[in-house]
């Protein structure tokens, strides 16, 4: 039955082209629900199949099996195991809610989003693509230089709108997402998760790939790694309190200390996500330890 109302509700959704952009009065560009055939069909709940891995291949655990410790061997291919299982304890209690995933630049957010998307049979949407496709530009730091921070913070709250009417769908949102309250209400419509990762690690991560899709960081001067950590530092001064609004938290100091790891670039996305699903489940048991019914 929720999964036949999750099919009806969902619909169409069609980022427009740049050259169908409609610019309104205040600045930003609506989206537009117009279907054609370069729509992005969104797959509909189906209360008849289980969640299932899908493509989630195994082969990349294994592959080079022989040359790493055969514990560590057997940890690896356990793991989409382990997150398969848990997709299908706790797919009944989600109902086709979407799962909302904050966190800074860097934490992850569209790789597990994208594994917990495969594995829940859930579509994936990244936020920022959606914004990105919407204005017709190629990548947020060319909005905020061909624009404006605030343009982009206004079509991405216009995006999160419109997904909030979806069901099905795990999104990947932009670091800032959270400074808006409004992007709050549109986001709870579903369940919020913050990927939690110390800010040393997220600028090991941004310093080995650069900074040139990094609009926040891409101005800074100076020794790559300092200067992400310092940005980040200050970015997360004025974030952190709003990151904690989320209905679960997933600390990966915590993951990786429960894994017996000495550093949390030792956890896998697959990892990850399972710690994200537990979490979750947490949320929705709720302080009684029951399956909690929730938000719908």
């Amino acid at each position: 039955m929720e999964a036949a109302t999750c099919s009806q509700r969902l619909g169409f959704f069609s980022p427009i082209d740049s050259e169908k952009a409609t610019r309104k009065s205040n600045g930003f560009v609506s989206l537009s629900r117009r279907s054609n055939e370069k729509d992005q069909r969104i797959r509909l709940c189906n209360s008849r199949t289980s969640p299932k891995l899908g493509n989630f291949k195994l082969s990349c655990c294994v592959k080079n099996a022989r040359a790493i410790d055969s514990e560590q061997s057997y940890a690896l291919v356990e793991e989409p195991l382990i997150l398969q299982k848990k997709s299908q304890e706790i797919a009944p209690y989600l109902r086709g809610r979407c799962i909302y995933l904050v966190g800074m630049m860097g934490s992850g957010k569209t790789t597990v989003g994208k594994i917990l998307s495969e594995v829940l049979g859930y579509s994936f949407f990244d936020s920022d693509k959606l914004v990105e496709q919407a204005v017709g530009v190629t990548s947020v730091a060319q909005i905020f230089k061909q624009f404006s921070e605030s343009f982009f913070r206004d079509n991405e709250t216009k995006v999160l709108q419109e997904l909030s009417t979806m069901h099905c769908q795990v999104v990947a949102t932009g670091g800032g997402a959270v400074i808006r309250p409004i992007n709050w209400k549109y986001m709870k419509n579903g369940i919020t998760v913050w990927l939690d990762v110390p800010l040393e690690a997220l600028a090991r991560r941004i310093a080995a790939v650069g900074t040139d899709s990094r609009p926040l960081l891409h101005d800074e001067s100076g020794d790559a790694y300092a200067k992400a950590l310092h940005r980040l530092s200050s970015l997360y001064d004025e974030r952190g309190e709003a990151y904690a609004n989320a209905d679960a938290t997933v600390s990966l100091e915590h993951a990786a200390a429960k894994l017996d790891l000495l550093d949390v670039s030792d956890l896998t996305p697959t990892a990850i996500a399972t710690e994200v699903l537990v979490q979750i489940d947490n949320f929705l048991k709720g302080d009684n330890g029951t399956m909690g019914i929730g938000r719908s």
